[in-house]
């Protein structure tokens, strides 16, 4: 490649760079003006709950986004780290009266310890078998806290969490969790943002790529795989710690294998490798198991769980099926096919001999 071609190259990636850069910025703030603002026309307590647990689902699912979107690392117990965080709070708070904010600290720097230890040998794995260990290592959890009742509470969960408190201000009300929730998420999304749009994003998208030509290049495969895993699990680790003072008790069934399934799909809906299709994947999914559990007994006399789960497999096999690449990515499409569309029939517009000229 000639020197001139190759700076033409340089500075087209360069434009694109900062491109990307503007639009995100744009993104980021006019999603910051919209939450702002939000809590203004949601005055109803319950709605404003829900608002509040899309904030901890977004958190986990941007962290799982990482892992697997990004480095193409299959897991199926993110909850495990979720539930580290809302248990080691917890057990520092009401056992041994930490202070809350030293509480998330502890829990984040424990939980992240925690995820580069296992990672160091589960990493080892590759495809099915990673999806097995992690899938593993959550039924693991759960039956550590379900034993465990001198810690944990056992199947009664911990109880007695105190109330969220940042020096004199005490958070009692949801408007107030609303905000602290959502601020946490944005930090997490810019951080985030940031790693994608870098050198070390493009190196995940390596390794996602191929990890034998990723180290071919001198990418260090396994450090990156580690650091991404402990990121990942220091966001679930604050999502848990702000669940656990918002519901002021900590159970097994919130941290079950389940959840950590949920979490996949909340990742899969909104595009694998999409940080912004994290948040459109946790909200869908958020918002349809709501609409879910408030619907179907009205449509279905003494409808259980059970048929729940079943109408909510049914949608997203539907939206999977139409929307391979996730919502985010099939909305994206279908407004480009109406605007080409549309671009069409102006055209075709011009060109007939009928236009008024």
């Amino acid at each position: 490649m000639s020197a001139a071609n190759s700076s033409v190259l340089s500075r087209r990636l360069h434009v694109t760079r900062w491109a990307a850069k503007h639009n995100n910025l744009t993104a980021f703030v006019t999603l910051a003006l919209v939450l702002a603002l939000l809590p203004f026309w949601v005055t109803n307590n319950y709605h404003r709950s829900i608002l509040v647990f899309i904030g901890f689902n977004t958190m986990l699912t941007v962290g799982l986004s990482l892992l697997m979107g990004y480095t193409g690392q299959i897991s199926l117990g993110h909850a495990v780290f979720f539930g580290c965080g809302a248990y080691i709070t917890g057990l520092l708070t009401t056992r041994y009266n930490w202070s809350p904010v030293l509480a998330i600290l502890a829990a984040a720097v424990l939980t992240g310890l925690l995820a580069y230890m296992i990672g160091i040998p589960i990493f080892r794995l590759r495809g099915h078998y990673l999806a097995m260990a992690t899938l593993g290592l959550n039924i693991i959890f759960e039956t550590v806290v379900v034993t465990e009742t001198k810690w944990t509470g056992g199947p009664n969960g911990l109880l007695g969490i105190p109330r969220l408190n940042i020096g004199p201000w005490v958070l009692k009300s949801e408007l107030s969790y609303y905000y602290l929730v959502w601020a946490v998420t944005l930090a997490v999304l810019a951080v985030s943002l940031n790693i994608v749009n870098s050198r070390v994003g493009r190196a995940l998208r390596a390794i996602h790529a191929s990890e034998l030509a990723a180290s071919t290049m001198g990418v260090e495969v396994d450090t990156f795989k580690l650091k991404v895993l402990t990121l990942s699990a220091v966001y679930a680790s604050l999502a848990g710690s702000l669940f656990a003072f918002y519901l002021q008790i900590v159970t097994p069934s919130s941290f079950s294998f389940i959840v950590s399934i949920e979490l996949v799909v909340m990742v899969a809906v909104g595009g694998l490798s999409s940080i912004w299709g994290a948040i459109f994947g946790a909200a869908s999914i958020t918002l349809l198991g709501e609409a879910l559990r408030n619907i179907m007994p009205r449509l279905v006399r003494g409808a259980s769980a059970e048929a729940e789960l079943l109408a909510f497999g049914a949608i997203l096999v539907i939206i999977m099926i139409f929307m391979p690449d996730g919502l985010t990515a099939g909305i994206v499409q279908w407004l480009r096919n109406v605007r080409r569309s549309g671009q069409r029939q102006a055209e075709r517009a011009k060109q007939s001999p009928d236009a008024v000229t």
